[in-house]
């Protein structure tokens, strides 16, 4: 297999997420697959496999097990595809479902991917996995943004939506990351995704994510499409809306994700850069 290597919602390699992306993964199987992105060590890799009709079957993996749906190594794969043929739009076949993603190139020639979510939703965060994850965080009911209620949203994967009151509260992170585990492995949770908003358009993230073996994500499009669909299905944004959601400014490796919210109940755009490593 070519294992290429990305940077993806940032122009500069020194930010945003990194991840691996195989064109043509053609007779690689789960422990193969699994084995590449364990020995790449990026939060995601992303497995593809052309079919007939052009478009391509795609897996994701994490050095530690397989996951449903990632949005930075989605953004990375497009950027891939269209540097060897061209530009336009492509549909994805994911273990969430189909997903289809556009590039395009900006006056500068930067190439741009947009990707269009499976339909998002949300479920209630239960009382007792709440507190359990606060304890965990070292945060306190007293820490939340009250306009912003916790829930766990889908847009692709699951992952509990918690909105920090302050910049502050965001910054000072620091978990067990054993304990962590346990709680999401659980619940089947992707990653946590901790908000805080700036504006009513403007957001910063963090997304804890020890089941890919990483204490955090610097850059996650698929809790960003998700967090996209939670605001709507909520009422907490006017559609149709353009956020901007800025992601691993703490961790120096800073991202910018891009979320159109349509309206409706239609997938959650999901817009970023992404750069060859």
């Amino acid at each position: 297999m070519e294992i290429l290597r990305y940077v993806a919602f940032s122009t500069d390699p020194e930010g945003g997420n990194p991840a691996g992306v195989v064109l043509d993964a053609s007779g690689a199987d789960d422990a193969v697959m699994l084995a590449t992105a364990a020995e790449l060590g990026y939060s995601e890799t992303a497995f593809a496999v052309e079919s007939g009709d052009g478009s391509l079957d795609v897996r994701y993996f994490s050095p530690l097990a397989e996951v449903p749906f990632c949005g930075h190594a989605t953004i990375a794969t497009a950027v891939a595809h269209a540097e060897r043929h061209g530009t336009g739009r492509l549909l994805l076949r994911t273990a969430a479902g189909p997903v289809t993603v556009t590039t395009d190139r900006t006056a500068d020639g930067t190439l741009v991917a947009t990707l269009v979510s499976v339909a998002p939703r949300t479920a209630p965060l239960e009382e007792a996995d709440l507190a359990e994850l606060l304890a965990i965080l070292g945060w306190s009911a007293g820490d939340l943004d009250p306009a912003l209620p916790p829930r766990v949203a889908f847009a692709g994967a699951w992952h509990p939506v918690v909105a920090a009151a302050t910049r502050d509260r965001l910054t000072d992170l620091d978990y067990d990351m054993a304990a962590l585990t346990a709680l999401m492995a659980r619940r089947d949770w992707t990653t946590i995704d901790l908000v805080q908003r700036e504006s009513p358009t403007v957001f910063h993230a963090r997304n804890p994510f020890p089941p890919g073996g990483v204490v955090e994500d610097p850059a996650t499009g698929a809790a960003a499409a998700a967090f996209g669909g939670y605001l709507r299905e909520l009422g907490l944004v006017t559609t149709p809306a353009e956020l901007t959601i800025h992601q691993g400014v703490d961790m120096g490796r800073p991202s910018t994700i891009i979320v159109t919210v349509p309206a409706g109940d239609t997938g959650i755009g999901v817009t970023g850069t992404a750069v060859r490593l």
